[in-house]
């Protein structure tokens, strides 16, 4: 179903990019100890750099994941609506006068 949202509201296949991110840190950390061990020190500084932004990569995927249904739907989830808060009125539910000091 196109709403026309959808770049708002599209889906990453987050258990693929867990294991494409496991696999990018055994590979990354492996050139890193092979560089070092052989006296390459630009390539390990390049694999150093690769190992940093897939570890960036990791976290990002794990939190998404442990983030529930919002960001890893099933496919009976049907597509949502993105949320749009006005941070102008205040936190929801509560009364504005109790907040002010």
């Amino acid at each position: 179903m196109r709403t026309g949202s959808e770049p708002v509201t599209a889906r990453s296949p987050l258990r693929m990019r867990f294991w494409l991110s496991i696999w990018g840190l055994i590979w990354a950390g492996g050139g890193l100890v092979v560089f070092l061990l052989t006296s390459h020190p630009h390539w390990a500084a390049l694999c150093g750099v690769l190992l940093l932004i897939v570890v960036v990569d990791l976290v990002v995927v794990v939190r998404h994941i442990r983030q529930g249904p919002h960001y890893q739907p099933g496919r009976d989830i049907p597509p949502y609506e993105p949320v749009h808060e006005d941070h102008r009125s205040g936190p929801k539910g509560r009364d504005r006068e109790r907040d002010t000091p």
